[in-house]
């Protein structure tokens, strides 16, 4: 019985002496932020919903991920490369069968070292865009040139 108590004691000093803080757990967007778009109308400049939008990714694998159907959206978060390239090449739709838009986001990175649990997080600056193909969408337009954080809109694209 002796042994037992002994046992359970070490047991639960072990629990309480394990549990870490909240400064190991990068959870309040301390993270490499995503680049937030939101649509326009190419005739009235005004910003508008977009009823299906399909988005697709090239992370530099010559593959594209699609990152799936959004339904009357006013905007999206779109993670870009994190590894060394000056680009990232986005591909945007508005029907599944439909054409698509390709456009070219260049940036500079830069990396801001955050706490041990979260580790290094990249920020985009000197945002600027290029449409290689445009079907879907007529004109882009940078808003903000730099992603810090996923609050701001950064770029609109003009349907």
């Amino acid at each position: 019985m002796k042994y037992f108590k002994f046992l359970i004691l070490t047991c639960f000093l072990g629990i309480l002496f394990s549990c870490g803080g909240d400064d190991d757990i990068c959870e309040s967007g301390e993270g490499t932020p995503r680049m937030k778009i939101a649509f326009k109308s190419a005739e009235s400049g005004k910003e508008v919903t977009v009823d299906s939008l399909y988005v697709a990714v090239d992370y530099g694998s010559g593959t594209k991920v699609q990152l799936g159907k959004t339904a009357n959206v006013a905007s999206r978060l779109i993670p870009l490369r994190v590894d060394d390239a000056p680009y990232t090449d986005i591909y945007v739709k508005t029907r599944l069968n439909g054409t698509e838009s390709k456009v070219r986001i260049n940036y500079t990175t830069k990396a801001v070292y955050v706490s041990p649990g979260c580790g290094i997080k990249k920020t985009y600056e000197n945002l600027t865009t290029e449409l290689i193909t445009s079907t879907v969408v007529k004109k882009v337009e940078v808003d903000l040139n730099q992603i810090e954080n996923e609050d701001k809109t950064n770029i609109f694209l003009l349907f």
